[in-house]
């Protein structure tokens, strides 16, 4: 916990004070012009990735990066209710959904067994099976390739859940709301964008 401590007192005497004219303005509220629904693993950093200042990215984070089918319930939907507020009361103009290599999430899914002791960790990837199907339709030649196909397909699988929360078709092609899908490599930094053409993930470069 000290270095957490110390972490917390060098922000505000020195990290802050190179954007302190910024926090000055976000104090007034935030405008985000992009939503990024990213997986909770702790080696992803969204604004690392992104090279963005606070304000500019509106964050949702859980297992696997799951964007659950859009649905009205009296039980309490994290993470459709924060899509659903970037959607409508921040209404951003770009959403990232950001899958990674080496998910433990992903690679949960051909695990059996592997979350009998987190009973909710469980049902939470019951939404993501039927990636799991695809995946070994295609009789992947070995478990980094299952690992690799299992983390784009996952990315995919996202992009068509978010078709279904309410106006985000309508935007999409009207071309007022952008929707991206990357796949990002820890270990190399490298991002590849999901072109929804082709169906394929593609390097971005300079």
């Amino acid at each position: 916990m000290d270095l957490l401590f110390e972490g917390a007192i060098k922000f505000k005497e020195e990290n802050f004070l190179v954007y302190k004219e910024l926090f000055e303005n976000l104090k007034e509220g935030q405008n985000p012009h992009t939503l990024f629904v990213g997986c909770a693993d702790s080696r992803v950093v969204p604004n690392l990735i992104t090279n963005t200042l606070p304000g500019e990215l509106f964050v949702v984070r859980n297992i696997a990066n799951i964007v659950p089918p859009y649905r009205e319930a009296e039980e309490y939907l994290a993470t459709t209710s924060a899509i659903e507020y970037a959607l409508e009361e921040l209404k951003v103009e770009n959403i990232i959904i950001c899958g990674h290599s080496h998910c433990g999430g992903c690679a949960a899914l051909h695990e059996e067994g592997h979350f009998e002791s987190m009973p909710n960790v469980k049902n939470w990837l019951k939404l993501i099976e039927p990636v799991k199907e695809q995946v070994l339709a295609l009789n992947p030649k070995n478990k980094a390739m299952r690992a690799y196909l299992t983390e784009q397909i996952n990315i995919e699988k996202q992009i068509v859940n978010l078709f279904t929360y309410p106006k985000v078709k309508e935007k999409y092609l009207a071309r007022t709301l952008n929707i991206y899908g990357w796949h990002y490599i820890i270990e190399s930094g490298e991002v590849y964008n999901y072109d929804f053409k082709r169906h394929e993930f593609n390097l971005l470069k300079a």
